[in-house]
C-alpha cells in the first residue's frame, strides 16, 4: 500500500497540479515561519541560535501535526488513512504546476512579450528579473526548472519512499524555511545559516539522484544523456551547497546549452560558474525541452520506487 500511496498522490499531481487554496500545507507552514520568524529574529540572543530554534520548531510542528492526522485517520479506518497519505503525498509535489509556471514563461515569449515574461518569471524565481533580455530570461527558467526537479519533485518522493507522508513533509518544511529565510542578505545572514547548511544537507542525496535521472530521462527523450552525466559527475562529489549547480550541470548536458553567469539578487551581483558546453543556442524551446525532461525524470523516479519498495516487501 505504501508505493500504491506514492502512485496515487503522484497521479492527483499531475492531474490537478498545486490546488490554489489557503489551506494548503506549505502556506500553512509559510504562515508558521513567518509569525515565528518575527518573534525569534528580534530576540537579543545569537542569530545562529535563534534562527536554529526556528528550525527545530517548524520541523517539530509539520511532523507533529501530520502524524497526528495520519493516526487519526488510521483510527477512523484503514482507508481512509490510505486517501489522506495519498492527499499529503499530492500535496508534497510540484510536477504539473512546475510546467504550468514555465509554460507561462514560453508562451510570454513565443508571443514575443518580454514584459510579462519576466513577470512570470519573478514568480519562480528568487533572483531579480526586470532588464533580463530573452536568452538570460531563458536561462533563468531553466536553471529554476532543473533545481526544482530536485527540491520539488524528486526530493519529496525520495522522503516519502523512505517515510512516507510525514518524512516527506518533514522535507517540505525545511525546503520552505530555506526559500524564505536561508537568503544569504543581510538580515537572514545569521538566523537563516542553520536552515541553509540543513536544506543543503537533506537535498544531497536527492541532488544525486536528480542528476542521473536526468541523464537517463535525456536518453528517452533523443538527447544527450552521456553529455549530462559527464557533466554531472563533475559535481557529483562537491559539497551540499552546490546541490543546484548539480542538477542544473546535468540539464545543461542534456540540453547542450550553458548554464551559469552573473545574477542579481536584490540589485546584489553574484557571479556563478558557467556550466555546460555551450553547442546550441538559448532559444525559447529549451523551457519545454527541460519541463519534458523533468516529467520524464519524475516518471522514472516513481517506477523506481515502487519496484524496490516491492523487492523490499517481498524480502
Amino acid at each position: 500500500m505504501h508505493s500504491l500511496i506514492i502512485l496515487g498522490g503522484y497521479i492527483l499531481d499531475l492531474i490537478f497540479g498545486d490546488p490554489p487554496w489557503p489551506g494548503h500545507p506549505t502556506r500553512i507552514i509559510g504562515r508558521l515561519i513567518e509569525t515565528l520568524e518575527k518573534k525569534l529574529i528580534s530576540v537579543k540572543i545569537n542569530k545562529i541560535l535563534s534562527g536554529t530554534v526556528l528550525v527545530v520548531l517548524v520541523t517539530a510542528v509539520t511532523i507533529a501535526c501530520l502524524w497526528s492526522i495520519l493516526r487519526l485517520a488510521r483510527l477512523i479506518h484503514p482507508y481512509f488513512y490510505y486517501l489522506i497519505s495519498a492527499l499529503f503525498i499530492y500535496f508534497a509535489l510540484s510536477v504539473k504546476q512546475l510546467g504550468i509556471e514555465a509554460n507561462k514563461v514560453y508562451s510570454a515569449l513565443k508571443a514575443g512579450d518580454l514584459v510579462q515574461a519576466r513577470k512570470y518569471l519573478s514568480m519562480i524565481v528568487a533572483r531579480d528579473s526586470h532588464g533580463l533580455d530573452e536568452p538570460e530570461i531563458i536561462r533563468a527558467t531553466v536553471e529554476t526548472i532543473a533545481e526544482s526537479t530536485m527540491d520539488g519533485i524528486i526530493a519529496p518522493l525520495f522522503y516519502a519512499f523512505l517515510g512516507g507522508p510525514v518524512l516527506a513533509w518533514g522535507y517540505k518544511a525545511i525546503n520552505t524555511l530555506d526559500s524564505m529565510v536561508g537568503y544569504r542578505s543581510e538580515r537572514y545572514i545569521g538566523f537563516g545559516r542553520a536552515t541553509a547548511k540543513l536544506d543543503g544537507l537533506i537535498n544531497f542525496i536527492p541532488a544525486k539522484i536528480t542528476c542521473f535521472l536526468i541523464s537517463l530521462s535525456a536518453f528517452f527523450y533523443r538527447k544527450n544523456g552521456l553529455r549530462a552525466a559527464r557533466w554531472s559527475l563533475k559535481y557529483f562529489l562537491k559539497w551540499p551547497q552546490d546541490n543546484s549547480e548539480a542538477t542544473e550541470a546535468a540539464m545543461a548536458g542534456a540540453l547542450g546549452v550553458q548554464l551559469g553567469g552573473l545574477n542579481f539578487y536584490q540589485s546584489i551581483p553574484v557571479q556563478r560558474p558557467f556550466i555546460g558546453d555551450n553547442l546550441y543556442s538559448l532559444n525559447a524551446k529549451r523551457i519545454p525541452e527541460s519541463v519534458s525532461l523533468a516529467y520524464v525524470s519524475s516518471g522514472i523516479f516513481v517506477i523506481i520506487g515502487m519496484f524496490l519498495l516491492l523487492i523490499m516487501g517481498r524480502r
